[in-house]
């Protein structure tokens, strides 16, 4: 369970940037906010993605995209709140497809495997 107090087994984001993270990162996937490929992406994004989809959990201290990274210190209950309207809102999830800012274009199957991969991944990181 999470808590505002919870301590990261790796990596330096507090839990409620964490949260912050993974709702932002959310809000991409469901077509709310919209990305382009980098050029480095656009290189390697699709060699990363094969890697991301294998069995297993996600490596740790991946790469994060730079505008996913949080400087400032979110409030944890709202940024818990909003972390779970956004993962219950996959239960109606419709979007066909979005672009990841490295891994590139995703259709419905791979954004099924990624968003359980990097939710399974932050919470691994705080030890949930």
């Amino acid at each position: 369970m999470l808590a505002e107090n919870s301590q990261p087994v790796w990596g330096q984001m507090t839990v409620a940037q964490m949260m912050r993270h993974c709702a932002m990162w959310d809000e991409m996937a469901q077509g709310k906010t919209k990305y382009k490929q980098s050029l480095l992406g656009k290189l390697f994004g699709k060699m990363a993605l094969k890697d991301m989809l294998k069995e297993g959990p996600a490596k740790r201290n991946l790469p994060t995209v730079p505008s996913f990274k949080i400087a400032e210190e979110p409030n944890f209950a709202e940024e818990k709140k909003k972390w779970i309207e956004l993962l219950e809102q996959y239960a109606d999830y419709s979007t066909l497809g979005w672009i990841h800012p490295f891994f590139g274009m995703m259709n419905k199957e791979q954004t099924g495997y990624i968003v359980y991969k990097h939710v399974d991944h932050h919470l691994r990181q705080f030890g949930a």
